[in-house]
């Protein structure tokens, strides 16, 4: 296992509604999807890359960002992907956003 800043940021429009929830330890939850959509150069040649991922935002300062945001918004999400569950094995990815910026 690897130690140090391995952050990825990826930006998009939030795809449906945000989910909201408080956990039994009172922690802010937000739950979304992220529906990212660019150009990149791959072997020197241009490729579109889109994807949709899960994105989970804990905490009391990410919630304050969250108020408000709706489908359509476009965010720039800092972050790490893990596994969407411990118990899960299917290694499905989600991504834990660290930071939150609005983008208008």
């Amino acid at each position: 296992m690897t130690t140090g800043v391995n952050r990825l940021r990826l930006d998009g429009e939030i795809l449906g509604a945000v989910e909201a929830r408080i956990t039994p330890a009172g922690i802010p939850i937000h739950r979304f999807t992220l529906a990212h959509a660019s150009s990149q150069t791959e072997a020197g040649m241009p490729r579109e890359a889109r994807c949709h991922i899960a994105v989970v935002a804990s905490g009391e300062a990410l919630a304050l960002q969250m108020k408000g945001l709706v489908e359509g918004d476009r965010v720039l999400i800092e972050g790490f992907i893990a596994r969407s569950s411990f118990r899960d094995e299917s290694y499905r990815i989600v991504l834990h956003a660290q930071t939150i910026e609005i983008l208008r």
